[in-house]
């Protein structure tokens, strides 16, 4: 079933690479959805075949999301939790997507819940997003440039750049080696 897009649609930049590298991993192909919102990449990734899982704090949101998913005939897993207290599993999934979210204290969790040879693919704001005048504001909430990268030194990184336009953030692919 192709993906349609809806009001909030997913990141051109996740869609290019959960459809194109992401698909190559072998099964059992488990997507997570980190502060997954709306669901926005969580239909995406059930869309394009993963077992997909999304966990945010906001449980109206996840419900949401979870009816929407099930109104195009495909089942995602979603959990309420909040991040500064709850844990992610370990050695747990082939693809972990992060949005527009940073938790500098969850990158350790991250790096450890993708299994070897599994990918992240993560997009969030840079501190030149303040000169939109949209988006976060708090330094707690931006990365400084190099950040992103250098919170998955260690892991191959598979693609890396910062954009200013139309926002202005940091977009990562990176595969943890299989032997860490």
């Amino acid at each position: 079933m192709a993906y349609q897009l809806t009001a909030d649609p997913p990141s051109p930049f996740v869609l290019q690479w959960a459809g194109n590298r992401a698909l190559r991993l072998p099964p059992p192909r488990r997507a997570l959805d980190i502060a997954m919102g709306r669901g926005r990449h969580t239909r995406a990734l059930a869309s394009l075949g993963f077992t997909t899982f999304g966990v945010d704090i906001n449980l109206g949101a996840l419900l949401m999301a979870a009816r929407e998913v099930r109104s195009l005939g495909l089942t995602v897993r979603v959990w309420c939790a909040d991040l500064t207290i709850s844990t992610i599993p370990s050695k747990r999934f082939e693809l972990i997507v992060v949005t527009r979210y940073l938790q500098r204290d969850l990158i350790g969790a991250i790096r450890d819940a993708v299994v070897p040879d599994g990918l992240v693919i993560y997009e969030t704001f840079t501190v030149n997003q303040r000169t939109h005048g949209r988006g976060p504001r708090s330094p707690d909430h931006l990365l400084q440039a190099g950040e992103l990268e250098a919170l998955f030194q260690g892991f191959e990184i598979l693609f890396y750049d910062e954009v200013l336009e139309p926002d202005a953030v940091a977009r990562l692919v990176a595969r943890r080696p299989a032997n860490r």
